[in-house]
């Protein structure tokens, strides 16, 4: 136990010394304050940079040491990088693709992506210098398109929560605002997006990893549903756990960027380069002109009730939906509550085992997973009898309920929770419009689900310690394999979003989870909302998104991100 502890301490303290050693051996020029012609360059949308790549009036090279710098700038702000391949994207700036239709643009990735030479540790320590033999099926797809990887970014070691902590890289910051999350667990990828040094990344998404960073840190995402996206080659902190899918996806700065790299990796057609994708091009969907279109709304999941900001946002929403002829009705839909007992317990049906493997002794975790594991390791009979304290004794079925089942399963169990996962899929199945199955709500059923991202804002660091039981917004998205976008819509205003004093919690994980609500302390950060669509939409949920963001703005209400 000592030797691990030792081995641990001197792998993080490697790590970030070779980190340090990387941006300080970068040629001066990345250590200069931006140009006139970084600032344009950083100002450009993707489809713009392409075409002045194409025509040869911007170089790879040009666009590489602006967002290098602003990347740089970023991290010395917040934290957020991990692996620093500015000098190696030099080489991989001077042959990319000119011709292809991501030529010339700097792509971050999230720390778990593969890249040849380069670690994908995910925080943890006993990962370091362990260099991925390959590119993964995603990396050799962006350097065919012409894409240039340049930096890879935090993460929470485990991958499950919605804050990016761990011993070999440190926390992040919200690029909005010092000591608060950026989100999780695609967290450093929201804040280069959010700050401008980068306008494309990739996450991955289990219970929300990629939406909560866009709602948190004011950017764009989609989560996709099982193999439409590339994953092939990519490190996982629980591989080979399907029960709750965990798929990669894109996030940018704007909308327009977003669907600009959705169609640029389709036209590249992904299922050549990983077995697991479906052979499903980009479609140009129209959404219906000659009926309104039905949002149903999930305005509580019955475990956390969304937060004055965020109840906002989503009504600021519905609000300019209905003022322009679209139809807004509340969800009628399966118990979400029953999802993410489902989902919870598939996630970990391991007993976090998995997860834990590559922990060393003494090395720090989430402050959330440090709870969660801690349950999954205690006698059965103690967790029975903990959670019949919460049901009897303090009148909380809900949170009564997730404790009672928060063990590791037998197969005989996991199998029963995959027959139940597939089950509760066939009732959501019924709230669609064109659903062709026995119950189905007709033409009462919904074109789209609206809710929030999550109950609240970002939180302060620390705050998954009870938040990661407050996930079920994302998370219940993820059992369902649905496809999901997120988007910026305002920010906390500290007056208009105070807590009313009538506020009283329902249960515990609302009541601790609320601990950390405070409008004057979260002024100014980003509030977005969820759009979701049926599974393998991800167009529909884009034309979604660029209805809500067109009405938007053309109301004078449109978002507005952090200045360059």
């Amino acid at each position: 136990m000592w030797f691990s502890y030792l081995s641990h301490r001197r792998a993080c303290r490697d790590k970030q010394r070779e980190r340090a050693e990387r941006i300080a051996s970068l040629k001066p020029i990345y250590h200069e304050p931006l140009t006139s012609q970084d600032k344009d360059i950083l100002s450009r949308s993707v489809s713009s940079l392409v075409a002045a790549v194409q025509t040869s009036s911007l170089s790879p090279s040009d666009i590489l040491v602006a967002y290098s710098k602003k990347a740089l700038q970023a991290h010395a702000q917040t934290n957020c990088l991990t692996e620093v391949m500015i000098a190696s994207a030099e080489t991989w700036a001077s042959t990319a693709n000119k011709s292809g239709p991501l030529a010339g643009v700097p792509v971050s990735l999230k720390d778990l992506v593969s890249v040849k030479g380069w670690d994908s540790s995910m925080g943890y320590s006993a990962l370091v210098g362990k260099p991925m033999a390959a590119d993964g099926a995603l990396v050799r797809l962006l350097r065919d398109a012409g894409a240039v990887p340049y930096v890879k970014t935090n993460v929470p070691m485990t991958m499950l929560s919605l804050e990016s902590t761990n011993d070999v890289f440190g926390s992040t910051d919200n690029p909005h605002k010092k000591g608060y999350t950026s989100g999780g667990s695609s967290s450093g990828e929201a804040v280069l997006l959010a700050l401008g040094a980068a306008r494309l990344a990739i996450g991955t998404d289990v219970a929300g990893s990629v939406r909560a960073p866009a709602h948190f840190s004011g950017v764009y995402s989609i989560k996709s549903s099982m193999y439409r996206f590339l994953k092939q080659g990519s490190a996982s902190s629980i591989p080979g756990q399907e029960g709750v899918p965990a798929t990669h996806s894109p996030m940018t700065k704007t909308l327009e960027d977003l669907e600009t790299f959705w169609r640029a990796v389709f036209q590249m057609k992904p299922w050549n380069y990983d077995y697991s994708v479906l052979r499903i091009p980009w479609r140009d969907v129209k959404l219906p002109e000659d009926r309104p279109i039905r949002w149903g709304v999930l305005w509580d999941d019955g475990v956390v009730t969304p937060s004055p900001a965020c109840a906002r946002a989503l009504k600021t929403v519905t609000a300019i939906l209905e003022k322009n002829g679209h139809e807004v009705v509340t969800l009628q839909c399966p118990s979400p509550y029953e999802g993410l007992q489902i989902a919870s317990q598939l996630l970990l049906a391991d007993g976090g085992k998995t997860a834990s493997k590559n922990h060393h002794a003494f090395e720090s975790n989430d402050a959330g997973m440090i709870s969660a594991f801690r349950g999954l390791r205690l006698p059965y009979f103690v967790m029975k009898l903990y959670a019949w304290y919460y049901r009897y004794i303090r009148r909380d079925p809900i949170y009564a309920g997730l404790i009672d089942t928060h063990y590791e399963k037998t197969m005989p169990e996991f199998y029963a929770l995959i027959a139940r996962r597939e089950d509760y899929r066939s009732r959501w199945f019924k709230v669609w419009r064109d659903a062709e199955v026995e119950g189905r709500q007709g033409d009462a059923g919904v074109d789209f689900i609206l809710t929030v991202p999550n109950s609240l804002p970002a939180v302060p660091h620390g705050g998954m310690r009870h938040g990661w039981k407050a996930c079920g917004y994302t998370f219940l998205f993820n059992l369902l394999d649905y496809s999901a976008g997120v988007m910026p819509i305002t920010h906390v205003d500290a007056t208009t979003d105070a807590l009313s004093r009538a506020f009283r919690p329902r249960n515990a994980i609302e009541r601790n989870y609320y601990k950390m609500y405070d409008a004057s302390a979260m002024e100014g950060l980003p509030v977005g909302v969820q759009i979701v669509g049926r599974r393998l939409e991800e167009e529909r949920v884009l034309e979604g998104m660029k209805l809500i963001e067109r009405l938007l703005r053309e109301a004078g209400a449109g978002y507005v991100g952090l200045p360059l």
